[in-house]
């Protein structure tokens, strides 16, 4: 079932004079000031991201424990390999007719149940930290789905759909995947390292002196190739992102692709990010490829150092045989988490950087909560009052100046103008997407920002330019403007849309999926289900942007009868610029540059002889004005 949604873009929203930039909202598309494919500015502190992923393992805190005695039981066994080898050494070491072998074979036993616990300690403790580690990525893919849907709608027009799918996905399976490696693997190598230090000094202090000569140099090593490859993962999470909002808009832009012939500068694009990704992504390996080698080297001049200074203390008498080669394996054991952390920590590079551009959405400012005292718009009127309201989207470039109107309860109130006149950003305000700079908003004798944001946009209903329908049944799609209405509720609205007929046409009838965007039904058919949808909803409010300019005049007549059985009884703003569409208004405002210049009824804007006169003629110029009132006519009634 169709539960939520995030109300984006229907239509592009270029400037169309001086000093008025492009709409982003519901119902206009990104600002000329968006930022489409430009690199994300994320928080680059490391230890503040590990310490705040941190705080999401609290609710795995019994877990954690139970995996840490499983870790420490597997240290222990661990560390009690090399004693029993070099037990089993100094007891072979006596030579001929002195060796007990029942006392070596029962160390040997030993050894085996010891590596066949040490076996089915380590499934334990990939099982449950496959469990919390899936438990803790599920809470941060909650937490950050739950932000977006508290986000305003300016975050979503200023950033590509791509780039924010990449964090739901590439960003957060990183973390993932760090989680159930590198969390065992650093308490397990803490503990190895602690414990065969202990070990090594209780064995022999000197030869304990010769392993630990290689640790600066692994010291070094680590720090000089962590400064190299954190900025490296960094960039290169933000390099996939970008090319991820390449693709999401090339596949949801396709026919536009094709229709302008764009295929070869498409590919061009999609091979410089991929490029750049190659590029940055060869030199984070390279630089993280150099850890092993490094380690290697320094692992075997450690083993060197052992060997030499061992040998000298057998033949000097002071460590036997079996003490060497006891020590050969904590050598081993005491610089192979070294080398495993030195990974681990480059491993994090990834992780950290894919958690800060999680946690940056996280900390984008939200929707302010409704303040206290705020009441609920419960059976709202539909009475709305524009209180000299002004509204910029950036401070410094005013959209909107000294709005003022009334629309009363149960009214028609058209808005028309030139593109990017002022008209969307109007009922953008009225939903409350954005707030005003200066001025208020009444519904019902109330500032809408008394009101809760949930109620007062409960009594809108909204029917967009592109008719947006989501993957799932036609039924689904109309039920989403009540979730709770019944089959026999979502028929009737499908009926009163005219929709009812060409939906029992299709092989399943309301039971027909739809692929989102798919080509199975016509536009026009498409924006007779968004009505349905409004229809069902039962709003006290309407709002109609442009429903009917992309479709045919056939079509067009059939929207209209279903918008006219919408509008019964309902509050109405209607944006237009096909001017016969809303003739019939109660009363039209014509826009242009952030202010309303005529106001009144189609036939006394027609006698005033001003702009809307012009507009009016400019779409009927090679008819008669009596001829282009009765096309009016034809085409309403």
């Amino acid at each position: 079932m169709l539960d939520k949604t995030i109300r984006s873009g229907g239509r592009g929203g270029a400037p169309a004079g001086p000093g008025i930039p492009g709409r982003p909202g519901p119902f206009g598309g990104r600002g000329d000031f968006g930022r489409r494919g430009m690199p994300v500015e994320k928080p680059k502190n490391f230890w503040p991201t590990v310490s705040r992923l941190w705080t999401y393992f609290g609710g795995e805190r019994r877990h954690l424990f139970g995996i840490f005695l499983l870790i420490v039981l597997s240290s222990c066994t661990g560390l009690s390999v090399p004693y029993l080898i070099g037990r089993v050494v100094n007891v072979l070491a006596k030579g001929k007719g002195a060796v007990d072998l029942g006392l070596a074979g029962w160390f040997v036993l030993v050894l085996l149940a010891v590596y066949v616990c040490d076996t089915g300690i380590n499934f334990l403790q990939n099982y449950f930290l496959a469990g919390v580690s899936q438990r803790i990525v599920k809470h941060l893919r909650r937490a950050l789905f739950d932000k977006l849907q508290k986000l305003p709608i300016s975050f979503f027009d200023s950033r590509t759909h791509g780039e924010l799918m990449s964090r739901f996905t590439n960003d957060i399976e990183n973390v993932s995947s760090t989680i159930s490696q590198a969390t065992m693997q650093l308490m397990a190598g803490s503990l190895a390292v602690v414990g065969s230090l202990v070990m090594m000094l209780a064995l022999n202090p000197l030869l304990t002196l010769a392993s630990i000569v290689t640790v600066p140099l692994v010291i070094a090593c680590i720090t000089i190739i962590t400064r190299k490859t954190q900025p490296l993962f960094r960039d290169q999470q933000a390099t996939l992102g970008r090319l991820n909002g390449h693709i999401e808009e090339t596949m949801s832009g396709m026919h536009v692709v094709k229709a302008f012939g764009r295929e070869e500068w498409t590919i061009d694009e999609f091979e410089r990010h991929n490029a750049r990704l190659r590029d940055v992504g060869m030199k984070a390996q390279i630089w993280s490829g150099y850890i092993m080698p490094l380690m290697n080297v320094i692992n075997n001049i450690g083993f060197a150092a052992v060997a030499g200074v061992g040998g000298i203390l057998a033949v000097r008498g002071m460590a036997t045989v079996g003490v060497i080669a006891s020590f050969l394996g904590y050598s081993r054991q005491f610089s192979r988490p070294l080398n495993d952390l030195s990974a681990i920590y480059n491993m994090l590079q990834s992780a950290v950087a894919g958690a800060e551009r999680v946690f940056e959405i996280l900390d984008e400012k939200q929707e302010p909560v409704d303040p206290p005292g705020a009441i609920a718009l419960d059976s709202p009127l539909g009475h709305v009052v524009f209180d000299n309201v002004s509204f910029g989207y950036r401070s410094d470039v005013p959209v909107l100046s000294d709005i003022a109107f009334e629309a009363e309860a149960g009214s028609t109130m058209a808005l028309v103008g030139p593109t990017g006149a002022g008209k969307t950003t109007i009922v953008n305000l009225l939903a409350r997407f954005y707030d005003v700079s200066q001025g208020r908003i009444l519904i019902d004798g109330r500032d809408i920002r008394e009101y809760t944001r949930d109620s007062l946009r409960r009594c809108f209903g909204i029917v967009l330019q592109d008719a947006y329908l989501f993957s799932g049944t036609i039924r689904e799609n109309i039920r989403y403007g009540r979730l709770g209405a019944t089959d026999a509720e979502v028929e009737s609205a499908a009926t009163m849309a005219r929709a009812d007929q060409f939906i029992r046409r299709l092989p399943r009838g309301y039971e027909t999926v739809l692929a989102g965007s798919d080509g199975l039904l016509s536009q026009g058919e498409r924006q007779l289900l968004t009505i349905a949808r409004a229809i069902l909803a039962d709003p006290r409010i309407l709002i109609l942007d442009e429903a009917t300019s992309s479709v045919d005049t056939r079509t067009e007549v059939h929207i209209q009868e279903a918008m006219r059985s919408l509008m019964k009884g309902r509050t109405s703003f209607i944006i237009a610029h096909r001017l016969s569409t809303i003739r019939d208004a109660d009363s039209i405002m014509v826009i242009d540059r952030g202010r309303i210049i005529e106001k009144g009824r189609h036939r006394d804007l027609l006698d005033a002889n001003g702009f809307y006169r012009t507009m009016y003629m400019s779409q009927f110029a090679n008819i008669p004005e009596p001829e282009a009132e009765k096309s009016d006519v034809k085409t309403i009634n």
